[in-house]
């Protein structure tokens, strides 16, 4: 089996690529995350997913790396990571009653041959309405504030939530292992 590569220091795509008891390195790539004017959140998510592959090509001449990105779109704009409590207020009181749409590109770069598989997998989260006081208290027990759309929804979040739709909830937390196996076995690696 080629050595296998997590181009990410995420917390949480650790936490989903644990699930499949495979053995693998994470490692934090450096790139300029900046969208390009005019860029699709589509392209966006392919692009940085790509990069972060890429971006450890040279240093793992032998692996397959795996590269990850996501965005969330509301009302046809993107919105990121809060940052701040002020921010994920005004995140949770716009999404509150209405659909968001989470885009989590997704890459397997083979660094030996050069082949690159990239996907974009979408997942869609509709919330309740939401009053004041639940947000204000939902972000004092979790305090997601590196979180897209400014919600963890492994944890409480899931109490913001009217449903959720799409063809795997990891998508949702930043990695969709669905389609990551299917890429893997084009790899020749069967995690079963």
């Amino acid at each position: 089996m080629s050595r296998l590569i997590l181009a990410s220091s995420s917390p949480f795509r650790k936490a989903i690529l644990d699930k499949l008891n495979i053995v693998y390195e994470a490692v934090s790539p450096d790139i300029d995350e900046t969208r390009l004017d005019s860029e699709t959140p589509q392209h966006y998510v392919a692009r940085l997913a790509r990069e972060k592959a890429e971006a450890l090509q040279t240093d793992y001449p032998d692996a397959l790396i795996i590269g990850s990105d996501q965005t969330a779109i509301i009302n046809g704009k993107t919105i990121g990571k809060p940052g701040s409590f002020d921010n994920a207020c005004q995140q949770l009181r716009e999404a509150s009653g209405k659909k968001i749409t989470f885009l989590t590109g997704l890459s397997l770069l083979n660094s030996q041959t050069g082949s690159c598989e990239t996907d974009v997998v979408p997942f869609h989260v509709y919330f309740r309405h939401l009053t004041p006081t639940m947000i204000e208290n939902y972000l004092t027990a979790e305090q997601p504030y590196n979180c897209a759309g400014s919600f963890k929804s492994e944890g409480l979040g899931i109490a913001l939530f009217e449903k959720l739709e799409g063809d795997d909830p990891n998508a949702l937390i930043g990695l969709p292992l669905i389609r990551l196996i299917r890429m893997l076995e084009n790899q020749g690696i069967n995690v079963i």
